[in-house]
């Protein structure tokens, strides 16, 4: 099969490409997404069309309408169905096992992409000609939603159907990237693709890169962010914080995540059940006092940590007294989150040897020979040389998809 990627000036006129050409703004305030994006354009891209949306609660505009108010406003074309990720329509859940719904205020079918299947099938994709992608992505690859995104790309793919990918911004930047690429025979549904840890890219850069490395055969566009620089952070946009995801927060929250969420596959606390998941991390095992200290003494770049105790009232050690680090970025431009996960992950299988079980640590990491060194008690120099080789292919890799300086 072929990867074709259709120019925007033969399919979507003049209006929407003066804006995907647009000179950035000079201050990243005025970022716009791919949906204010396509509705400056007048929805030139669908019109005429019978519209599937896969989104939830995060696709916004910068005033705070969201998609499906936005489309059924538009007119031009129909928006027939809604399909939704992990966490459901609203957001708002925590569990494995989402069921099908209805839109009560459109009206439209909600297919669930976390149920019975986490891919559309062709029954749920009868009747229509595009599939948009719109949901916010928090730039690490084992968070579940451009592993969504991907599985609706094949879908679209095997039925002939326009794949529609409206862009937003990565909130912990797309200029940093680091971390274990995964390996090919432990891809799944936490590792679609051989991304690193912290990979870097919008989700419409990941879609582009998606179909040429899978080799889909499928007419894809990517509605571009207007005013938006790599380098930037959520918070320098302009555009408005919806938690993605019950425990994600924040914005310091999600520079975490690449590092203290792979953690959370262990019998270890990464806080969720507190009002600050995957900014503590704690066990009743655990001597937060010498953990702390420990930490500390490394002097890592840009963070700090403080010794706590908490009691999760969910998730891993409800109800339990856990020991416990309270971890607190200061310099984000320093910070490397990825390297804070595996120097805790050292300390751990240093210190903790019988009490902190690595067996579940694979499932997110996804990469063996980190894996095995690891095991050994290897340190943060050791442990990044391995990975080196695979995470400067995928840098070049990554080049030939970024679509923003």
């Amino acid at each position: 099969m072929k990867f074709q990627v259709r120019e925007s000036i033969r399919r979507i006129g003049p209006a929407l490409l003066a804006l995907l050409l647009a000179t950035p703004a000079s201050a990243d305030q005025d970022a716009l997404t791919g949906l204010d994006v396509l509705r400056q354009s007048g929805f030139e891209i669908l019109r005429g069309q019978r519209v599937g949306l896969v989104t939830n609660h995060t696709a916004i505009d910068r005033d705070g309408h969201h998609a499906v108010q936005i489309f059924a406003q538009a007119g031009g074309f129909e928006l027939v169905a809604l399909f939704s990720p992990e966490h459901g329509f609203a957001g708002k859940l925590d569990q494995e096992g989402i069921a099908h719904g209805r839109d009560a205020r459109s009206g439209l079918p909600i297919y669930s992409l976390y149920g019975d299947t986490r891919q559309p099938t062709p029954d749920m994709l009868g009747g229509i000609d595009t599939l948009v992608f719109d949901i916010q992505d928090i730039g690490t690859r084992f968070y579940t939603y451009i592993s969504t995104m991907g599985l609706a790309m094949q879908a679209a793919a095997e039925q002939g159907l326009r794949f529609v990918v409206l862009d937003r911004p990565n909130p912990i930047n797309g200029d940093d990237f680091g971390g274990p690429v995964a390996d090919d025979d432990l891809l799944s549904f936490v590792a679609f693709h051989p991304l690193p840890t912290r990979h870097g890219m919008t989700t419409g850069e990941l879609a582009t890169m998606f179909a040429a490395e899978l080799g889909l055969d499928l007419d894809l566009h990517v509605v571009r962010l207007a005013h938006w620089r790599r380098g930037a952070y959520f918070d320098a946009t302009g555009l408005r914080w919806v938690n993605p995801s019950p425990n994600m927060r924040s914005l310091a929250q999600a520079l975490l995540y690449p590092g203290i969420g792979l953690l959370e596959t262990t019998n270890l606390s990464v806080g969720r059940g507190t009002d600050t998941p995957f900014e503590v991390i704690g066990a009743p095992w655990l001597d937060g006092d010498a953990l702390s200290r420990k930490l500390n003494l490394l002097a890592l770049p840009g963070v700090a940590f403080v010794p706590l105790r908490f009691t999760p009232d969910a998730s891993t050690f409800e109800g339990e007294s856990c020991g416990g680090v309270n971890i607190l970025v200061t310099d984000r431009s320093e910070f490397d989150p990825v390297r804070l996960g595996f120097e805790i992950a050292h300390r751990l299988r240093t210190d903790y040897p019988d009490d902190w079980e690595i067996d579940g640590y694979p499932r997110l990491l996804a990469d063996d020979a980190v894996l095995a060194v690891l095991r050994d008690g290897a340190n943060w120099p050791e442990i990044e040389a391995v990975y080196a080789d695979e995470l400067s292919a995928f840098a070049t890799r990554r080049q030939a998809f970024l679509l923003y300086d």
